[in-house]
């Protein structure tokens, strides 16, 4: 059995590979931030609407 090894990876290749995921858990944050403003805004909103409804 042949199988081919690829070379270690050069200090480069490693810090691309940390920037990538430093980028991806900054991403997954911000969304989360914005999805986390969208139900606190549409909760206050539904309060407000429950408050002037008419009786």
């Amino acid at each position: 059995m042949n199988e081919r090894r690829d070379p270690p990876p050069t200090d480069e290749q490693r810090a691309r590979g940390r920037r990538n995921v430093a980028i991806a858990l900054t991403l997954a944050a911000f969304v989360l931030l914005v999805f986390v403003i969208t139900l606190v805004r549409l909760k206050e909103q539904v309060a407000v609407d429950m408050m002037t409804l008419p009786t």
